[in-house]
């Protein structure tokens, strides 16, 4: 386990060490024996713990302690769900309510740009700009939503942060087939969608890690090679990761 792993750890499962997944905990009792940086960073969640019991209390309600909101989510190698193997996922919204996210790296087959504005009506064909299409989720795979950079916005657009942007609009769709829109964007067919509690679950399951976003990691054209990307920006090496339940 490196540093970056056990930090994912406290994050996801909190310094109790009793309530680590079993396999994690083997891995982070080895690695706060050898690692000083290791046991100041328990050393500090403790303290946190201790002076916030109300925290612990809602970690254990499965109520959101840090929102993710803006944040990557990456499927572990494990994830029992083929819908998210190796899924890289962009979180739109995450709160008390639930939260709602896009796939970043997944692509609709045999359907392109010019394919889709014809079936919702629009007729700038040939489209003078074309966009990726993705696979945005298992939910509601028949709405379309836009991701894209913070240099656009209309009425209906959610402004979620660190300079990202999601807006539901035909109107979007038209001023990217005529050649302008936003700078940087995705079209995504569906939606990741958890209720309240479910991501925290899953996460303290370890299906799941979190790194910061960035533009590249979202809109870059490298789609095959985004899951190892985001784990390399956490320093993490996907062959490292166990292909079982249990490793954080």
């Amino acid at each position: 386990m490196t540093l970056e792993e056990f930090k994912a750890l406290l994050r996801a499962h909190g310094a109790d060490r009793r309530r680590w997944p079993e396999r994690a905990r083997v891995s982070a009792e080895a690695l706060l024996e050898r690692d000083p940086a290791a046991r100041e960073m328990l050393a500090k969640a403790e303290e946190r713990a201790q002076n916030d019991p109300g925290a612990a209390a809602a970690k254990d309600d499965g109520a959101p302690h840090d929102s993710l909101t803006g944040q990557l989510l990456i499927a572990m190698p494990a994830m029992p769900d083929p819908r998210f193997a190796h899924s890289v996922i962009f979180m739109c919204m995450h709160d008390e309510r639930g939260a709602m996210g896009i796939i970043v790296n997944q692509v609709v087959d045999g359907l392109d740009f010019a394919k889709l504005l014809e079936q919702v009506g629009i007729e700038d064909v040939p489209p003078k700009r074309r966009i990726a299409i993705h696979v945005g989720g298992p939910v509601e795979s028949g709405r379309g939503f836009v991701l894209h950079s913070d240099d656009y916005q209309l009425d209906s657009t959610l402004d979620v942060n660190g300079g990202i942007r999601l807006t539901q609009s035909v109107e979007v769709l038209k001023e990217i087939s005529r050649g302008g829109g936003p700078r940087r964007c995705l079209l995504a067919l569906g939606y990741a969608g958890w209720g309240p509690g479910q991501l925290e679950r899953e996460i303290r399951q370890n299906g799941w890690l979190n790194v910061a976003a960035d533009e590249e990691l979202i809109f870059g054209a490298a789609i095959d090679d985004k899951w190892r990307r985001a784990l390399a920006k956490m320093g993490i090496d996907p062959t490292m990761l166990s292909s079982s339940a249990g490793r954080a």
